[in-house]
C-alpha cells in the first residue's frame, strides 16, 4: 500500500468514525474524536513511509485506534478478547504514533522516518509499565520541621519501633487497562498486607467502568476484610458518577470521606483522618473550612486524603502532618525507570508530581497510581503497589518540645 492510500483511508477512517460517534453518542465526543484521531493519523500517515514493508500490521493498528474510540460512543467495560486484540493495539499504536511526532514532522522536510522505530520500542515499554505495577515498602519519617516553599523532601528514616503501616490505592481507572480482576487483585494484596488503614484517594471510574455499577463493586470486593480500616475520597472523575463509587464503598464498608472526618485506634496509636471533595475552584477556601469544620484530636496522628495534589500548597500550615494524594500518575511521562525524578508534570508545572513534598509544617506523599487514563500509556513511569511505613516518633518529638511547660 503506498503512502497516498494509507494517509486517504486513515482520513476517510477519522471522518467516518467521528460521524458515527455523533449518531451515536452526541456532537461534543464527535469533535473530540475528531480532533485526537485527525493529529493521531497525520502522524501515522507522516512515518508510514517507515513501515510500509509491514503494512497489514500498520494498518491493522489504526483500525484498531478507530474501532476503540468509536466503541467509546457506547461505553462500557468489554471482555478480555476485546481488550487484547483492540484495546490495548489501539493504545500502544496512539502513543507510539504521538512520540514519533517529531520523526513525522521531519519527514515533512524529506527526511526519512526511521526514528520512528525508537517510538514504538518506548511505547511497548509503555504497555508493560502499565499493565504492572511496582510493589515497595516505603518508610517515611516525619518530623514536622519547618520548609520554605513547596519543594521535594527527603523520606527519612524512623526510628519508630511500630509505624503506622498503610496501603494507598489511587486512579486504578477502571477500564481497558486496568480490568475488574487487575482491580481485584490489587485489593487481594492490600488486604493481605494486614495494614493498619487502606486509603483510596480518587479516581476510580473511567467512561466505560460507568455503565455497570456492579464492576466497581465487584473489583473493590476484597477490601470487605478491612472493615473498618478502609477510607476513600472522590476524584475528578468520581464525579461523573458519584452514585457508584458511593454504592460501591457503602458495599463493602469503605468509609467514603467527602469533606468529612474519621477516626480509629490502630497499633501505631490513633490516627484522624480528613477526607478532602475534589474541586477545580476556590481550593483555598475549601481546604480552610475542611481544616476548621474538623480541628485536630489531641493524641492524634492527623491525615489529609487530597485527590490533586496541586491542592497541598492550599492546605493551611501545620493541619496536616501527612496528606496522601494522587491524580498526577506519578508525572506519567518520566525517567523514573532510569533513576532520575525528572517527569513530564515537574518539567512543566509546578505540581508535585510524585513522592515526598514539603510546604511549611505539613507533609506530602503523591502515590503514583496503580491506572491510566489521558495519555494513552505510561512511560518511565511505573505504576505503584506500596506499603507506606509512616514513622512518626520524630513527629511526637517536636509537639512535646513545642507544647508549653506547667507553671510550678
Amino acid at each position: 500500500m503506498s503512502p497516498t492510500v494509507f494517509a486517504i483511508g486513515a482520513a476517510c477512517g477519522v471522518l467516518v468514525t467521528a460521524l458515527a460517534a455523533a449518531a451515536l453518542r452526541n456532537r461534543f465526543y464527535a469533535v473530540f474524536v475528531g480532533v485526537i484521531l485527525g493529529v493521531q493519523a497525520s502522524i501515522a500517515a507522516g512515518i508510514y513511509a517507515a513501515f510500509e514493508p509491514v503494512w497489514p500490521l500498520f494498518v491493522y493498528l489504526e483500525l484498531c485506534v478507530l474501532v476503540h474510540f468509536l466503541s467509546l460512543a457506547r461505553a462500557r467495560m468489554r471482555p478480555l478478547a476485546f481488550r487484547a486484540l483492540v484495546s490495548l493495539p489501539a493504545l500502544f499504536f496512539a502513543a507510539g504514533t504521538l512520540l514519533a511526532l517529531p520523526f513525522a514532522i521531519a519527514a515533512a522536510f524529506g527526511v526519512e522516518p526511521i526514528g520512528a522505530l525508537g517510538a514504538f520500542a518506548i511505547a511497548g515499554l509503555g504497555v508493560w509499565q502499565s499493565l504492572a505495577a511496582r510493589r515497595e515498602v516505603v518508610h517515611l519519617a516525619l518530623d514536622g520541621a519547618p520548609v520554605e516553599g513547596l519543594r521535594r523532601h527527603p523520606k527519612g528514616r524512623g526510628a519508630d519501633a511500630r509505624p503506622l503501616r498503610v496501603v494507598q490505592i489511587t486512579d486504578p481507572h477502571l477500564g481497558p487497562l486496568m480490568s475488574v480482576a487487575r482491580l481485584r487483585g490489587i485489593c487481594e494484596r492490600a488486604a493481605r498486607e494486614a495494614p493498619d488503614l487502606v486509603v483510596i484517594t480518587g479516581d476510580f471510574l473511567t467512561m466505560e467502568s460507568q455503565a455497570d455499577p456492579r464492576t466497581l463493586a465487584d473489583a473493590l470486593a476484597p477490601l470487605a476484610a478491612l472493615e473498618g480500616k478502609v477510607f476513600a475520597c472522590f476524584g475528578n472523575h468520581d464525579h461523573e458518577a458519584p452514585h457508584i463509587v458511593r454504592n460501591a464503598c457503602a458495599k463493602h464498608g469503605i468509609r467514603l470521606l467527602v469533606d468529612d472526618e474519621a477516626s480509629l485506634e490502630t497499633p501505631a496509636g490513633p490516627v484522624q483522618i480528613l477526607g478532602a471533595d475534589f474541586a477545580f475552584r476556590d481550593r483555598r477556601a475549601r481546604l480552610e473550612a475542611l481544616c476548621a469544620a474538623f480541628p485536630r484530636r489531641e493524641g492524634h496522628l492527623r491525615l489529609l486524603l487530597l485527590h490533586d495534589p496541586g491542592a497541598f500548597r492550599h492546605v493551611p500550615d501545620g493541619e496536616a502532618d501527612l496528606v496522601l494524594s494522587g491524580h498526577t500518575h506519578g508525572g506519567q511521562l518520566g525517567l523514573l525507570t532510569l533513576g532520575l525524578p525528572w517527569t513530564f508534570v515537574s518539567a512543566f508545572t509546578s505540581i508535585p508530581d510524585h513522592g515526598v513534598w514539603a510546604k511549611g509544617k505539613n507533609r506530602l506523599y503523591v502515590h503514583r497510581g496503580t491506572g491510566v487514563y489521558g495519555f494513552p500509556l505510561r512511560v518511565g513511569v511505573p505504576a505503584e503497589e506500596s506499603v507506606l511505613c509512616v514513622h512518626t516518633e520524630a513527629l511526637a518529638a517536636t509537639r512535646d518540645e513545642a507544647r508549653p511547660t506547667p507553671a510550678a
